[in-house]
């Protein structure tokens, strides 16, 4: 993959992935010719309309919704905050929220401003070593239909995958309301919500070979919807504002190859991640696995590197020509490693060097061989050059 004048071997496709040809190719005529305002009651608007129900239609089949369930966004960090703010919005004083203490930042910040600057009651809930949450730790929580309970689908830094359908069937068996992040869930794992009881749920386009800036929430049939985005009349007057019509197509085509592909992703790429997490384990001294062993997204791997700084690794592959990505929360300015590593319970000397690994279809076996046969002797050198060693 060609980077500037160089060429990149991209593994950090958790945070964004690479705009599939065919998602460009079906947005392209939406920029040129094909510009009418879906809006306009005339034909050149209303092939437009047409098109873009088409895509609605697309990223419902993706996770066995309702067209009509579907509202475009801007992204997963809008979709969250509609279902967050809107649940806050309509239960006001009596409304309460439950989420994990290894949440997204877009769902984590949003719960706890609703804490801090609103006053909604805020539960976080523990995970255990392998960043895994078990379905009875519901069965303490004093769950009430003014509850939301919002837990992830799987976690953007170690790939865990937790058990969303028994955590959601225990919470609307107690009268709450379920929301999930599945941001980095779709696409890349089955998700269908007629067998999953989810009241909300939000997805990312940029996470699934779709541009970035467009994503989709997920309201059930029934479920009040609070808009964040006043205005026109758009989406059902639910989210105001002219749709952003070639991304809207691009999201709609990149669910549809999703659900093509989404034996290739759990096949092949799942091979290609064993390989390399098996190879890194054995072949780099100190090395860890962080996060459960086998409830993970087939193409993430998490690993630490024991008494190693995370920022030094990345910027040591980068220079190999190889991007991943760190739990350390350095290039914001921080230290300390993330909240996910040390709501783990991972050692310091061990969580302050996660480093993320996650590969997309676009990955090969000559990206893996070039990981493993680097990444021993960066290892090496930087433990050597340690104050801790």
């Amino acid at each position: 993959m060609s980077a500037g004048d160089s060429e990149v071997i991209y593994l950090d496709n958790n945070a964004t992935t690479r705009v599939a040809p065919e998602v460009l190719e079906a947005m392209l005529p939406f920029f040129g010719d094909r510009y009418g305002n879906p809006s306009g009651i005339y034909r050149f608007g209303g092939e437009v309309r047409r098109r873009v129900e088409r895509a609605r239609e697309q990223v419902a089949a993706l996770i066995g919704a309702q067209p009509s369930e579907i509202i475009f966004t801007s992204c997963g960090s809008e979709s969250d905050n509609m279902a967050l703010k809107g649940f806050y919005r309509e239960h006001g004083d009596k409304a309460k929220i439950i989420t994990s203490a290894v949440e997204h930042p877009a769902v984590r910040n949003t719960a706890r401003f609703l804490g801090d600057d609103r006053g909604v009651p805020l539960t976080e809930l523990p995970v255990d070593g392998d960043g895994m949450i078990s379905p009875s730790v519901i069965d303490s929580q004093d769950i009430n239909p003014h509850t939301l309970v919002s837990l992830m689908w799987a976690n953007n830094e170690t790939g865990v995958i937790f058990p969303i359908r028994e955590l959601a069937e225990k919470v609307k068996a107690r009268g709450g309301i379920f929301h999930t992040d599945a941001v980095q869930a779709a696409g890349k794992v089955p998700i269908n919500v007629k067998d999953t009881p989810a009241d909300m749920l939000a997805l990312s386009g940029h996470k699934l070979h779709a541009p970035k800036g467009i994503g989709a929430a997920y309201f059930r049939t029934g479920m009040p919807v609070n808009p964040l985005i006043h205005g026109g009349h758009q989406e059902n007057g639910l989210r105001a504002g002219t749709e952003n019509v070639p991304y809207i197509i691009g999201l709609g085509r990149a669910c549809e190859l999703a659900l093509e592909r989404q034996n290739d992703e759990n096949t092949r790429v799942r091979a290609l991640r064993d390989r390399l997490e098996r190879e890194l384990l054995a072949k780099c001294k100190g090395a860890k696995l962080n996060g459960h062993p086998k409830e993970r997204l087939p193409n993430t791997t998490n690993i630490s590197f024991e008494n190693i700084e995370g920022e030094a690794i990345l910027l040591h592959l980068d220079h190999a020509g190889i991007a991943a990505s760190s739990g350390s929360a350095c290039t914001t300015g921080s230290l300390e490693p993330s909240h996910v590593m040390m709501s783990m319970n991972i050692p310091y000397n061990y969580a302050h060097s996660s480093t993320r690994f996650s590969l997309s279809i676009y990955n090969s076996d000559s990206d893996v061989d070039k990981v493993i046969s680097v990444m021993p002797g960066i290892v090496d050198k930087l433990r050597s050059l340690s104050p801790f060693t």
